[in-house]
């Protein structure tokens, strides 16, 4: 059998100290397994798996769909058909969306390097005590290189009462027995809106609270407003332009008091669940004694090869503030062990597309079209309501809308802005357009099979030309 791609050891007798046990501090170690170094993680906090497999990606998408059977057995598409769905129990919900936890946490990470020859990994608290060397439980451990990948972890509103009435967080969420009545989530962002809905859709009572004058403040007006009129047709009671003021215990839960557009609010939940941001897990680390740079946030500072301002200490993922997806962490974490070990790689140009879980999902990438005239690009945008795609007719979901801008003096793509069910899936070829310089031609002579959501990029792509209106169902 060949081993033409099996990784040929170049670094043996090389030994890597991987602070964390997130996405980012396991793709660096498997990378640098995968070179023939020694790996020893030091992981503190968070299970093995960190954010995404615990608290976030993984237990969130799993109640999201959990709350989408119910939203799909009531809402009456189809004449002649009607289904009944009813959450019977919510603590079973969210037992299964635990146990789910456990399984991918172990197939995932802890069985990915169980028996590897060459890893070790200790459960504590490091800090940095050296260029290439940490103290954990006293214990001195020295290497060649450093790899942070310590995370981050959420943001809570600095407000009267909240020590006393803490709220609750995605790291807290998925250890309740049952799910709340009554909630107030704080944050009208990715992590914010997609808790919002699912509740709702799970039963909850649901009040948004969101300080800026739309949902999704840093995309286009209509992205926002698509996401609101979903969300209120799903029960969430919207509350725009609003501050939290303070918190406070009250009876059987806590009170919210809120300035909503200069009218103070109060309302009364179980429970309050804040979305405001995520903060770097850096105190104690012993970055500064070192001289390794921190923004005005805290977070890392590093360029394009993951070093920081020491050469033997890289760090990669959330603690580097920037995109904090998964997805990047976890390249960034391989980026920076094969460059702790010698090589010079950097990070590829290029916007990375995102995602939120909405229903419709929202995703994106590149430059919208303000961004791009903002960027001196001559720059056009085509936008394509679903109520003209094929599969959203028959489906019976017309809500929705693609958006491609695109440069008029060479027709490149430039970026996308995409409502819709699948709007994740779709925005995988409009992140190819954007990153290998096709045009939008390109995009409307590509064969996007009918009746399918991936045909609303052909037929976006088509409305630089044409009114899609006068096409017929299966015509170019």
């Amino acid at each position: 059998m060949s081993d033409c791609c099996t990784p040929t050891p170049s670094h043996a007798g090389k030994h890597l100290v991987i602070v964390g046990g997130g996405s980012a501090a396991f793709a660096a170690a498997i990378a640098a397994l995968d070179a023939g170094a020694r790996v020893t993680l030091v992981n503190d906090g968070l299970p093995i798996g960190g954010t995404c497999v615990n608290v976030g990606c993984v237990p969130s998408k799993a109640l999201i769909e959990a709350a989408a059977a119910v939203a799909a057995g009531r809402r009456r598409r189809f004449g002649g058909i009607t289904v009944h769905t009813e959450v019977t129990s919510t603590a079973t919900v969210l037992e299964e969306v635990r146990n789910l936890v456990g399984r991918l946490r172990s197939a995932k990470y802890e069985d990915v390097v169980a028996g590897r020859p060459g890893f070790s990994r200790i459960d504590g608290r490091a800090r940095l005590v050296g260029p290439s060397a940490v103290v954990v439980a006293g214990t001195r451990i020295e290497g060649d290189a450093i790899v942070v990948a310590t995370g981050a972890r959420p943001h809570v509103p600095e407000v009267p009462g909240a020590a006393e009435a803490p709220p609750l967080t995605n790291e807290s969420f998925f250890d309740l027995a049952e799910l709340p009545r009554r909630v107030v989530v704080v944050g009208g962002s990715f992590v914010g809106l997609e808790f919002a809905q699912a509740l709702a859709r799970l039963g909850t009572r649901v009040t948004l609270v969101e300080a800026a004058d739309r949902l999704l403040s840093r995309t286009a007006p209509d992205v926002g407003a698509a996401v609101a009129a979903a969300l209120a047709a799903d029960g969430v009671e919207i509350l725009v332009s609003a501050r939290l003021e303070a918190v406070a215990r009250g009876p059987g839960g806590v009170e919210v008091v809120v300035d909503h557009e200069g009218t103070r609010r109060r309302v009364q939940a179980d429970a309050w669940l804040a979305a405001t941001g995520r903060v770097p897990n850096t105190e104690g680390l012993g970055l500064d004694e070192l001289g390794v740079a921190t923004d005005a946030r805290g977070f890392v500072e590093v360029d394009a090869m993951q070093r920081t301002r020491v050469p033997t200490i890289f760090a990669a993922g959330d603690v580097t503030g920037g995109d904090m997806f998964v997805y990047t962490a976890a390249r960034e974490g391989t980026r920076a062990a094969r460059n702790a070990l010698g090589a010079a790689e950097e990070r590829p140009p290029g916007p990375v597309p995102w995602v939120v879980f909405t229903d419709p999902q929202v995703a994106g990438v590149g430059l919208d079209l303000d961004e791009a005239v903002a960027a001196g690009i001559d720059a056009q945008a085509a936008r394509l309501p679903l109520e003209h795609l094929p599969r959203a007719i028959v489906a019976r979901r017309p809500e929705g809308f693609v958006r491609l801008v695109r440069d008029c003096r060479d027709d490149r793509i430039v970026g996308a802005r995409i409502v819709a069910p699948t709007a994740g899936d779709l925005v995988v070829e409009a992140a190819l357009a954007v990153a290998h310089g096709w045009t939008a031609a390109d995009l409307r002579d590509a064969v996007h099979p009918y009746l399918t959501h991936a045909e609303a990029l052909g037929l976006a792509a088509t409305t630089f030309v044409r009114p899609v209106h006068e096409l017929s169902c299966c015509a170019s």
